[in-house]
């Protein structure tokens, strides 16, 4: 029976690649992050505001740098300004991180300024990649490595692992070694929880909210809470009492900056 036009074939757009390539591609691009970041210069947990602009500053200035998240996603809860509503705010100055990374945003008034969230995160997500942040998402924070009275990186397993009930599996986690590691988690603090069940430093809770007192408070008091480990963004507001700030972004950013900062010295007093 002759074919008709209608039964051919539609020209070709795309190709000639199998499923096994496919798979293979994943795999070894993997592995090879994960192989050349068991050792890096500093590990940030959590790749929200305060994580990313850190990485992002420290892979600018040329450290090793690996972001490990627990979600699938990357930004925390920079993609909502707040009660499930996306624009989000910062306060003067913090406007000049979002004029470096190309944001757009207006002025909502004196010393306020706005933008849309999903703009905000994939903007700075895009900035961390291109300054060279490696990431590991889905990936669960399990605790320190710890020695000599300084931490020296992270013990970590796959989320997934942590919803399989314990009585029937039993998945041990590996290390990464780090020169300094950066608790960006957030509200849970896991490194810094961590050392307080070791009775190696307090943790006090976050305050009620005071947007002004809380914004001043976690910039100048981010930085190391115990050898090795620097924290940064709302784990400052957790770890020290801090009031909260609520649906505004400036301290987070500036936070992540200074974090920066203090893990380049202490990489360089390591080098000394």
């Amino acid at each position: 029976m002759q074919k008709t036009t209608s039964d051919h074939e539609p020209p070709k757009i795309f190709s000639d690649v199998s499923e096994a390539q496919v798979t293979r591609a994943i795999v070894d691009e993997f592995y090879a992050v994960l192989t050349d970041r068991i050792n890096s210069d500093v590990i940030i947990i959590g790749a929200g505001p305060a994580g990313l602009t850190a990485g992002r500053e420290l892979a600018t200035m040329g450290f090793k740098t690996l972001i490990i998240e627990q979600n699938n996603y990357l930004g925390g809860g920079y993609w909502l300004g707040g009660y499930m509503m996306n624009p989000v705010t910062v306060r003067e100055p913090a406007q000049k991180i979002w004029d470096e990374l190309g944001i757009p945003y207006k002025k909502a008034s004196e010393g306020l300024y706005i933008t849309p969230g999903p703009h905000a995160a994939s903007k700075l997500i895009a900035a961390a990649c291109d300054a060279g942040v490696k990431f590991l998402n889905l990936t669960k924070f399990d605790d320190l490595v710890l020695k000599n009275g300084r931490v020296c990186g992270v013990v970590v397993n796959w989320m997934p692992v942590s919803a399989l009930p314990r009585n029937i599996t039993c998945v041990d986690p590996i290390a990464l070694e780090s020169k300094v590691v950066v608790d960006a988690s957030g509200h849970d603090s896991v490194a810094v929880k961590r050392l307080v069940d070791r009775k190696l430093v307090e943790w006090k809770g976050m305050d009620p909210m005071w947007i002004d007192k809380g914004e001043n408070s976690v910039v100048h008091k981010t930085g190391e809470v115990y050898p090795g480990l620097v924290i940064a963004g709302m784990t400052v507001t957790e770890t020290y009492g801090l009031a909260r700030m609520g649906p505004t972004f400036g301290s987070m950013l500036l936070s992540g900056k200074k974090a920066a900062e203090v893990v380049a010295s202490k990489i360089k007093e390591l080098q000394n």
